[in-house]
């Protein structure tokens, strides 16, 4: 276990800078200090305080947002906050099966047995499904780290009514960057046995990567009330 990832993490012991950091990384983009201030109830300076804190300790990123109107009396750009793209773990005692994921990984591919592991992905999802009997998908993925949202709004939403359950964390990201093909074909297998596990179709999961997010999405039904309704 690395010591600076378990300093990291006791910083969300503090009630205000946990809520700031899940207000923060639940956005899905950059943060202002006043955004984040009005959003968990405490003062500008105050959130600024806790924000930069969880800079120093690598938990959020920084940057600066051009004010919209640009030239004389347009303002200085706006500090800006987002969540950062490293991981913290911490286990007791230190255990490392990221390694032992990566030599899977890596066995699967030399023996060309992609087909077999999305098999038994979709089972995985299934057993998955079975100790969640009755709950909605969106909760049942929130619970595995996936942050799923709704987007109705998106230019690619489908014709019909219907939108998109996106998942703005991809909980295997670290070995996707090795293993990219493997691991999303697995995470799509994964999700489609869950779906039919719970007793839906599995064809609404389909892969749709997009930038900084999982690799796969849900269709929406249309009658399906967003978090806003």
């Amino acid at each position: 276990m690395r010591e600076d990832h378990l300093e990291a993490l006791s910083l969300l012991h503090d009630p205000v800078r946990r809520s700031l950091y899940e207000t923060v990384a639940g956005s899905g983009g950059d943060v202002g200090r006043a955004e984040a201030a009005e959003a968990t109830g405490v003062s500008r300076t105050l959130a600024g305080h806790h924000l930069d804190k969880l800079v120093e300790a690598g938990l959020l990123e920084s940057g600066f947002r051009q004010p919209e109107r640009r030239g004389p009396g347009s303002g200085r750009p706006a500090k800006v906050y987002r969540r950062a793209s490293g991981e913290r773990s911490v286990s007791l005692p230190p255990r490392d099966y990221a390694v032992l994921a990566s030599v899977l990984a890596g066995v699967v591919d030399a023996l060309g047995a992609e087909e077999k592991a999305e098999q038994v992905a979709r089972a995985a999802g299934a057993r998955l499904a079975r100790d969640h009997r009755g709950e909605p998908v969106e909760a049942v993925l929130a619970g595995r780290g996936y942050e799923p949202y709704t987007d109705r709004a998106g230019e690619d939403a489908p014709a019909g009514g219907e939108g998109r359950l996106r998942l703005r964390n991809c909980p295997f990201h670290a070995l996707s960057q090795e293993h990219p093909l493997l691991v999303c074909s697995m995470n799509l297998a994964l999700c489609q046995g869950l779906l039919e596990g719970l007793g839906d179709r599995p064809e609404r999961a389909a892969l749709d990567p997009r930038p900084g997010e999982c690799c796969v999405s849900l269709a929406l039904p249309s009658d399906t009330k967003t978090n806003e309704d």
